[in-house]
C-alpha cells in the first residue's frame, strides 16, 4: 500500500514520467524529466527528477550516468532531510544496486551497509525493508566469494521476512 501511495503522489507530469518509464518508453520519460528538472521550483522536485533520471539510466544499462543522477538526488536529500530519513536509505540502496550491476562489489557493499544503518534507526526492527537490505548485502557478499557472510545476511533477511510477511508472500518464498 505504501508503494502505491508513493506512486500516486506528485504532479501529473511526474506520474506521466513514471508511467512512461514503466512502459519502457525511456527516451520519452527522460525528455519529460529533463523538462521537469528545468522547471523545478524547489530542491525536492529537483531531487525527484534526478532520482527518476537515475532510474532511467539504470534501466538502460548506462550505469555511470545512473550513479551520477542518483548521487545528485542523494546530495540534495542530505541537505534537506534529517540525517536518518528513510529516503536517504532508498538513495543509498539504489546506488548500491547500480554498483552491484557494474560488478563494483566493494562500493555496492558500502552503499547497502549505509542504507541498512539508516533503516535500523528509521524503521521498526522487523520491517520488510530491513530484510531487503540484508538480502542485498548477502548478494554482494556472495558475488565477492564471502559465502559465510552471505549466508549470515540471507538468514537475517529470512528471519525478518518470516516475522513481517504472510506465509504465502513471494518475498518469503524467494528467501528460501
Amino acid at each position: 500500500m505504501k508503494r502505491i501511495r508513493q506512486e500516486i503522489t506528485g504532479t501529473g507530469w511526474q506520474k506521466m514520467g513514471l508511467l512512461l518509464w514503466k512502459l519502457g518508453e525511456n527516451n520519452k520519460a527522460e525528455e519529460l524529466y529533463n523538462m521537469l528538472l528545468n522547471e523545478a521550483s524547489n530542491e525536492n522536485d529537483e531531487s525527484y527528477c534526478y532520482h527518476s533520471l537515475g532510474m532511467i539510466k539504470d534501466n538502460l544499462g548506462q550505469y555511470n550516468e545512473a550513479i551520477k543522477f542518483y548521487q545528485k538526488s542523494l546530495d540534495i536529500k542530505e541537505k534537506t532531510l534529517p540525517p536518518n530519513h528513510p529516503d536517504l536509505a532508498s538513495s543509498h540502496n539504489n546506488i548500491g544496486l547500480v554498483y552491484y550491476n557494474m560488478g563494483e562489489y566493494s562500493k555496492a557493499l558500502s552503499s547497502h551497509e549505509r542504507a541498512l544503518e539508516i533503516k535500523k534507526i528509521a524503521l521498526p526492527p522487523n520491517h520488510p525493508d530491513l530484510a531487503a537490505s540484508y538480502n542485498n548485502i548477502g548478494l554482494v557478499y556472495y558475488n565477492m566469494g564471502e559465502y559465510s557472510k552471505a549466508l549470515s545476511s540471507y538468514e537475517r533477511s529470512l528471519e525478518i521476512r518470516k516475522i513481517a510477511l504472510p506465509p504465502n508472500h513471494p518475498d518469503l518464498a524467494s528467501s528460501h
